[in-house]
């Protein structure tokens, strides 16, 4: 069975920091781009971040300089390191993989989401 299973989700007051972390099993991903993508209550799922395996990395507007996605290809692991977070930060958060364009809704895996709050 394919699985991305992701941890690191809890609540953290503005301006604190997280990190996500994404471990695919049943799977190895090689190849493909990882993302993370998220929905806050009562919104569509947005596109937060990206990288190819190649290692070119995307983010949305709203989270550059402020959050980094990395991949360490050996442990075949994703991670999305998240500082300076704002109460509009909150939401759950899903890592996803696909042989597609990074910054497309259309993934063909996702992980079941961890849930990030942000306290003002």
């Amino acid at each position: 069975q394919v699985q991305l299973v992701e941890s690191g989700g809890g609540l953290v007051q503005a301006g604190g920091s997280l990190r996500l972390s994404c471990a695919p099993s049943g799977h190895s991903f090689a190849g493909y781009t990882m993302g993370w993508f998220r929905q806050a209550p009562g919104k569509e799922r947005e596109f937060v971040a990206a990288v190819r395996w190649s290692g070119n990395k995307y983010y949305a507007d709203s989270v550059k300089g402020r959050f980094t996605i990395s991949r360490d290809s050996a442990k075949n692991t994703v991670s999305l390191q998240m500082n300076t977070l704002k109460p509009e930060d909150t939401a759950v958060y899903y890592c996803a993989a696909t042989v597609g364009a990074p910054t497309a809704d259309d993934y063909g895996y996702w992980g079941q989401g961890t849930q990030v709050t942000v306290s003002s």
